[in-house]
């Protein structure tokens, strides 16, 4: 019998990719297309759902291509996707009402500033684990009621269909049969209550959004129906959803308490197994979901950076002083030192532990003999040293004390990122044989409904190191270095 094989999308902040994985983890096959970024005003951000859509289609049928396979041979897909970022569509055609709003986006800043200070955070992280801010679904979904014509009498009405990427992925690739999310993507809502596990009736009336809008939550690893038959030329089990963290969660076997990964993409994001205790931060930081698997939550406390490979892209596409992301490595290597620049990359404000969304982004620290080189090593310290704030915040919030962070995502291929990292944590980082975990996460909450693989043990049996960075740094220049990072950011922030 021949080997059943896993299909992951991953719709991601700036690309869609497809991913064929073996029963074993191993990537057999895959496609990807980036995705345009539309800035209609500052600090606004938006996707064309129908480009989403059109990538997730065409990288499925190239991976499968390129992986020599049939529909026949896949066991189950899996979709992980960008959190947060939120689509309204009609129920009766499938079409947007307006383009997807961006997680990254800011224009309901000043609203959640308000219910901030009517509501406060502490009833909204009692039900939800997360802050009043722009960052999250829910003000989105009001906003789009709000500003597109017509669209809160067709919601009350029934005749639209909110959803995260993947619900709305879901849809379409079920033929519109099924209107469903799991429970990763519900808990960044902030109208999902994971202590009850439900949308929360109170939350709804706060932000004015009527019930009938939202989706079905699953588990992650469950039956989401299947494809519709003429997309594939055959019908194929849809079998495992999470939002894109906790999917890289998942592909790192991050399963037990105190374990703790942090994946470096568009944003970084450190995510800390809390196992079934819901951790209420008193440093900013959010409680989540990590998952759910037979109907059991398994719980987080997350930090979340708005702005890490981005500002690398930035260099890129912006400032044009580098190539490719590559790059950064030679031009860091090239300095013995940072000499005083730091680079606060508040793009769109800045998120845990600050979260100031009028905060925005500058370089400090600049002299006649600061170049090219010191901007890209400030680009590349930032993110370590945001990942330190969230460390110290996780700290003081108690958790259990650290052994080793799991690293992925595209900037964790640059050792010389991942040894200031181990050096400024003072931990040692261990970097997966895999790298692309996010997608190798959809895949086995895949496996594990199909029956490829009997656990989460199972699946963490499967992980392998590729290497392990040992921190080596001089306490004392770990301590000033840092001492040189707070003191930019506190050149930036506009609230305490």
């Amino acid at each position: 019998m021949a080997e059943k094989l896993l299909l992951a999308i991953d719709q991601g902040t700036t690309s869609t990719r497809s991913i064929v994985f073996t029963s074993e983890g191993q990537t057999r096959a895959a496609a990807q297309e980036e995705l345009k970024q539309h800035y209609p005003k500052p600090g606004w951000v938006e996707h064309d759902p129908e480009e989403i859509w059109r990538a997730a289609l065409s990288t499925m049928k190239r991976a499968l291509a390129n992986a020599r396979a049939k529909p026949a041979d896949i066991a189950g897909i899996g979709i992980t996707n960008q959190r947060e970022t939120t689509i309204l569509w009609d129920r009766a055609t499938g079409k947007p009402i307006h383009n997807a709003i961006v997680w990254q986006d800011r224009r309901t800043a000043e609203w959640c500033q308000r219910m901030k200070k009517e509501v406060g955070d502490a009833e909204l992280g009692r039900r939800t684990g997360l802050l009043f801010d722009a960052y999250f679904s829910g003000s989105k979904i009001s906003w789009l009621l709000d500003n597109v014509a017509g669209a809160r009498e067709a919601a009350e009405a029934g005749r639209l269909a909110f959803g995260t990427v993947d619900c709305f992925l879901l849809w379409r690739l079920t033929g519109g049969a099924v209107h469903a999310t799991d429970a990763t993507n519900a808990s960044r809502t902030m109208l999902f209550n994971i202590a009850t596990q439900a949308w929360d009736d109170e939350l709804l009336r706060i932000f004015g959004i009527p019930r009938a809008l939202l989706p079905e939550v699953r588990d992650c690893a469950a039956d989401f129906g299947a494809t519709a038959t003429e997309l594939l030329g055959q019908a194929v089990p849809i079998a495992g959803i999470a939002g894109d963290q906790q999917a890289a969660t998942i592909g790192q076997a991050c399963f037990r308490p105190g374990m703790i990964k942090s994946t470096y993409g568009t944003g970084c994001f450190v995510l800390m197994n809390t196992g079934d205790t819901q951790v209420q931060s008193q440093n900013r930081l959010l409680a989540t979901l990590a998952y759910r698997l037979a109907g059991k939550p398994t719980y987080a406390l997350e930090g979340s950076i708005f702005v890490s490979g981005a500002a690398i892209q930035w260099l890129r596409d912006a400032l044009k002083i580098i190539k490719a992301a590559p790059d950064t490595q030679s031009l860091a290597q090239s300095l013995s030192g940072n000499d005083g620049v730091y680079m606060v990359p508040a793009f769109v404000g800045l998120g845990a532990p600050w979260w100031d969304p009028d905060a925005r982004g500058a370089i400090v620290g600049l002299s006649r003999d600061s170049g090219i080189a010191h901007i890209a090593r400030a680009a590349l310290e930032a993110c370590v040293y945001q990942t330190q704030d969230l460390m110290s915040a996780m700290r003081a919030d108690g958790v259990a004390d650290f052994y080793s962070i799991r690293v992925d995502g595209g900037m964790a291929v640059n050792d010389w990122f991942a040894q200031f990292l181990a050096d400024q944590l003072d931990l040692p980082v261990e970097r997966p044989a895999i790298t692309e975990t996010t997608a190798l996460g959809a895949a086995y909450l895949a496996g594990l409904t199909t029956g490829v693989f009997a656990s989460t043990e199972d699946i963490a049996r499967r992980w392998q190191r590729e290497r392990r960075f040992v921190p080596g740094a001089d306490p004392a220049l770990r301590q000033q270095r840092y001492a040189g990072w707070r003191d930019a950011v506190g050149r930036v922030l506009t609230r305490s």
